[in-house]
């Protein structure tokens, strides 16, 4: 019940800004539509996204047979407490994207879609948009669809300044065709890729390690040019086009036994 004598409450009183969530959706709304082809169906805004398995004269029954989904989620971790203190959210977003794509390629799945989560104290709708242009970047990337998402604010729960992102894959992959590492055998030759940097695991540790150095100093034993700040933020590499043209190469002989996403 309200009393006649208090005014109502709203939801800006507790620190959420409806307006500023809605102007964000204007600013997100055309990186989203880049990601998206012919299968996406609607229009972003509904209660969940659709995709269309089969599209263009069923190519999709005739390049699988016996398909099967393949979904992971994953995050950043502490590595967006390094963008906050730097003001550079334009990245956390491909890791966002990477974590969760790398995982799913060394099943030797193709990703589909991708979701992100957010969780933050504000709704600062340019900052937000930066972080979902890095997710935009990583679907283009990846070729998945950045079909959905939420944006969560909660003042109550995160500290000002503070964020949060997750995100949610979901691909495909022959049945035949999954990795599974059941024909990983000692022997085997392995292969190693090189990384893009620290990617995005692991950074409480390296920000312990780098605790009183100034993030904006060049360190040339690291880099020459950039400074250690944008250094660490470096996305992590998304690994989805060389493995899916390894794994498209070898259609018939199976030549890679087992792949593990080391982050």
């Amino acid at each position: 019940m309200t009393s006649p004598t208090k005014k109502p409450l709203t939801y800006a009183d507790t620190g959420v800004d409806i307006e500023a969530g809605d102007r964000l959706v204007g600013l997100i709304q055309s990186m989203m539509k880049r990601t998206h082809g012919p299968r996406v169906l609607g229009e972003h805004g509904g209660f969940a996204g659709m995709f269309r398995l089969d599209f263009n004269e069923r190519l999709f029954k005739r390049n699988f047979k016996d398909p099967v989904l393949v979904a992971c989620t994953d995050g950043v971790g502490t590595k967006v407490k390094l963008a906050c203190e730097l003001g550079i959210y334009d990245t956390v977003g491909i890791d966002c994207v990477a974590m969760n794509v790398n995982d799913m390629i060394v099943q030797g799945a193709e990703p589909l879609i991708f979701l992100d989560y957010l969780g933050l104290h504000t709704q600062v709708p340019e900052t937000t948009a930066a972080i979902v242009a890095g997710v935009a970047k990583g679907c283009e990337i990846s070729n998945c669809a950045l079909i959905g998402g939420e944006c969560a604010e909660m003042p109550d729960i995160y500290k000002e300044g503070d964020f949060d992102i997750a995100g949610f894959a979901v691909g495909v992959v022959e049945l035949d065709r999954a990795i599974d590492q059941s024909r990983v055998e000692a022997g085997d030759i392995i292969i190693g890729l090189p990384s893009s940097g620290v990617h995005s695991n692991g950074f409480t540790l390296a920000r312990a390690a780098i605790e009183g150095l100034d993030l904006h100093e060049v360190f040339p034993e690291l880099d020459e040019e950039k400074p250690l700040g944008q250094v660490l933020l470096e996305p992590t590499k998304i690994y989805v086009e060389p493995i899916t043209k390894l794994l498209r190469e070898y259609t018939v002989k199976k030549v890679v036994s087992g792949m593990s996403h080391i982050t």
